[in-house]
């Protein structure tokens, strides 16, 4: 199943807002007045020439301290490499200029796996003359060093691990390091899940890796040992208990479509399964 990472990290960021722009941006930190926030519905522009459509990733809309007008942040998150991604980010912003009539502030996070030097600008000039200069703010996040977050109790700090530059043999510990950082922030439960289903979705630890990871965290000496391994555990059941859960939906598909094959109705295999006839169309549907 392919991952949907725009949707991840709008998620991820539009929960945390105020913590993303704290970490990586703390001048523009300093401006904001995060007591004037709202989120605006997603903006769908269409490429005529190329015949594409791109889908904004967040729009957020709020107030600069001592100043009455309101200002839109953009954040785009970019996971593939993509040479005219400057050019897409000026027609974004000229877009969506136009449409708010708004100071915008242009954000672009790359989130893939290699290390490049991206542009943070769109230039348009001629042997006469210079005719434009766009500029946007970047975040690289390959280019973190993951052990410079790990004492920062930020929340996009640790889902975002995952992102940084980290070597095959620091996997472990990083998961470890994640762990500890949950444990301190002491999140409620919605945030918690969804900091590690983000951290999870990229760092997946091979068995023999989680069973390092689970006798390291035992041999730990901080006083947050005990409350690292009960995170593990419980993750672990609810894992166990999503895989029950997913087996026994894919069973019950499997007999409503074989029952289904044999000529019986949708009102009859309802009334077989103790499901309802729309369950029944939904496990039919979904082959």
């Amino acid at each position: 199943m392919s991952i949907d990472h725009d949707r991840l990290f709008k998620e991820l960021i539009q929960t945390f807002f105020e913590d993303f722009i704290a970490l990586f941006f703390p001048t523009m930190h300093e401006h904001i007045d995060f007591r004037h926030v709202s989120f605006l519905s997603e903006e769908l522009f269409t490429d005529v020439t190329a015949g594409e459509k791109y889908r904004v990733d967040l729009l957020v809309e709020t107030k600069l301290k001592g100043e009455d007008g309101l200002v839109i942040v953009h954040i785009e998150n970019q996971s593939y490499v993509q040479p005219s991604f400057p050019e897409r980010m000026f027609i974004y912003f000229s877009r969506l200029l136009e449409k708010y009539r708004k100071p915008i502030v242009p954000i672009a996070v790359f989130s893939y796996d290699t290390i490049r030097n991206e542009r943070s600008a769109f230039t348009l000039q001629f042997p006469f003359g210079h005719v434009l200069d766009f500029r946007f703010f970047t975040l690289e996040l390959r280019k973190q060093n993951w052990r410079n977050y790990i004492r920062q109790d930020n929340p996009i700090a640790a889902a975002l691990l995952g992102k940084m530059g980290y070597t095959e043999s620091e996997r472990v510990e990083l998961k470890k390091q994640f762990l500890r950082m949950l444990v301190r922030m002491e999140l409620d439960e919605a945030k918690q899940r969804l900091l590690f289903g983000f951290f999870e979705t990229y760092v997946k630890l091979s068995d023999e890796e989680e069973q390092q990871l689970r006798r390291e965290v035992s041999e730990m000496e901080t006083k947050e040992k005990e409350q690292v391994l009960e995170l593990i555990i419980s993750y672990e059941q609810r894992a166990l208990e999503r895989g029950r859960e997913e087996g026994m939906k894919q069973g019950m598909k499997h007999i409503v479509q074989t029952m289904a094959r044999k000529g019986m109705s949708i009102q009859n295999i309802a009334s077989m399964t103790d499901l309802t006839e729309e369950e029944v169309k939904q496990l039919l549907e979904n082959k």
